[in-house]
């Protein structure tokens, strides 16, 4: 009587899965995509919908972008352990590493300073991406700048100074205490069997300065040391493969192997700019996304992807609100890829920005006002300035687009691709900002994203989907 209780309470436990079911659940494949929207701040997003909308032929105000239909938001504090407003380095090294620190480093913890080579020797920090290629994920990286500018860098990188990108970059003295330039870091690589998919700009950091760019004629590699770091990572291990341009991508993406593709010397070319100014052809961020989860997704055990839309940054430093914009919309076609591609039962895509900009959007524009178009009042006046002078509803509060005689904009076509918005104060670059930038979740783990949180607790909320049996603190 008593066994058949016992197998009775067994099978109930079996049937329904709560406390009485002690076998162990089969391994799930496990997934992260971080998409880092760089520069990305909530104002961004919101002249980006509008904009989207309106090239849908609507209003705008009504639109999403693909992240915003997300189930779980969070506010993210983007501080560097000593600054108020951040760069890149120090806030992707927090999203990657757990850990907060300095401005202009990454993969080093806050004791190290800026360029001090010895000490960032001793006090590496461990990224997600080295621990996800440790445990046997496949992983890869994804961007539209150089793939070692700031935040490509600091999933693979330890550097006390972020512009030490080419050995024409690296001081002497830091060469000679051992440290090594970031490009080479990534060539060298020695966690796991390297990284997978490796996709974005920057091939001249990759080549000897007396090799001539296999694209545009009179553009030769800057390196000093005479290497081909091309050649040697793909002599580093078997079936590697490197592309330089979309054709080349296109046929290469249904085969197996390690993938190196680097469509430009330097940065990619904006998304509006992308076909007309690229005659080798450049694929999209969407295109690279495409593939990059086509071949990770290979992996039987799961894969860590970090894509980022590194040109939205770009466009803000130069006060051009419509380059930004327009790549902010190409960075969430390239979330909508993913989200299609992907089961929210085994992969988290986690949509942030590392900080934003001192764009704003203002001035009572009427529902529908084009959003890179001057004020129009609700009343369909067009609205005016102390002056008596149209205005535009975007704007940076400093920036190259300051003018010491505030021009008359009458005759101006703000919509235009090069206009640059008027801003409050003269600079060569316009700054980040330093408010809150938002995150946006689905997957497993999502729920985690909630409420006002730290930056570098990101990296938990990722950790904890890759590694659920060593919970990270």
């Amino acid at each position: 009587m008593i066994r058949i209780f016992v197998t009775a309470l067994c099978c109930l436990g079996f049937i329904f899965g709560g406390a009485w079911a002690h076998a162990e659940p089969t391994a799930k494949k496990r997934n992260v995509i971080l998409f880092l929207g760089d520069g990305m701040g909530i104002s961004t997003i919101t002249a980006a919908r509008i904009l989207a909308g309106q090239l849908a032929g609507n209003t705008g105000e009504e639109h999403e972008l693909a992240f915003e239909r997300f189930p779980h938001v969070a506010l993210i504090k983007t501080y560097n352990v000593d600054a108020q407003v951040p760069d890149s380095a120090g806030t992707m090294s927090a999203i990657m590493t757990g850990e907060k620190t300095r401005i202009g480093i990454f993969g080093v913890n806050a004791s190290v300073e800026r360029n001090d080579c010895k000490a960032a020797l001793s006090n590496t920090l461990p990224t997600l991406l080295e621990r996800a290629e440790d445990a046997g994920f496949a992983t890869g990286i994804v961007s539209t700048t150089r793939i070692t500018h700031a935040t490509p860098a600091a999933t693979y990188a330890h550097v006390p100074n972020r512009d030490w990108e080419s050995d024409q970059q690296l001081p002497a003295a830091a060469r000679e205490e051992g440290c090594r330039d970031i490009a080479r870091q990534l060539v060298e690589f020695s966690h796991g069997d390297g990284i997978d998919v490796i996709l974005g700009g920057g091939r001249a950091l990759f080549m000897p300065s007396d090799a001539d760019d296999p694209e545009y004629q009179g553009i030769k590699g800057v390196r000093g040391d005479d290497r081909d770091l091309i050649k040697a990572w793909q002599q580093g291990a078997k079936d590697r493969h490197y592309v330089w341009n979309d054709e080349q991508l296109r046929a290469i993406a249904s085969s197996s192997g390690q993938l190196l593709g680097l469509f430009d010397p330097s940065h990619l070319q904006f998304d509006i700019e992308r076909v007309k100014k690229d005659g080798a052809g450049e694929p999209s961020l969407a295109e690279m996304t495409r593939t990059a989860i086509e071949r990770l997704s290979n992996n039987p055990q799961g894969f860590f992807l970090m894509v980022e839309g590194g040109k939205i940054d770009h466009a803000h430093h130069a006060g051009n609100a419509h380059r930004a914009l327009t790549d902010t919309i190409a960075f969430a076609d390239a979330v909508a890829a993913a989200d299609g591609m992907t089961s929210a039962d085994e992969t988290l895509i986690l949509v942030t920005a590392d900080h934003s900009h001192t764009f704003t959007i203002a001035g009572y524009p009427k529902r529908g006002n084009p959003i890179l178009g001057k004020v129009e009042a609700p009343a369909g006046e067009p609205a005016a300035d102390a002056r008596g002078r149209p205005y535009t509803t975007l704007g940076y509060a400093n920036g190259p687009g300051f003018r010491e005689e505030l021009p008359d904009l009458s005759d101006v076509d703000t919509t235009a691709v090069d206009f640059l918005q008027v801003a409050g104060v003269p600079m060569e670059s316009e700054t980040h900002g330093g408010e809150d930038v938002a995150a946006y979740a689905r997957g497993p783990n999502a729920a985690a994203l909630r409420g006002v949180l730290e930056q570098n607790r990101l990296y938990n909320i990722m950790a904890d989907v890759l590694f659920p049996s060593a919970r990270s603190q």
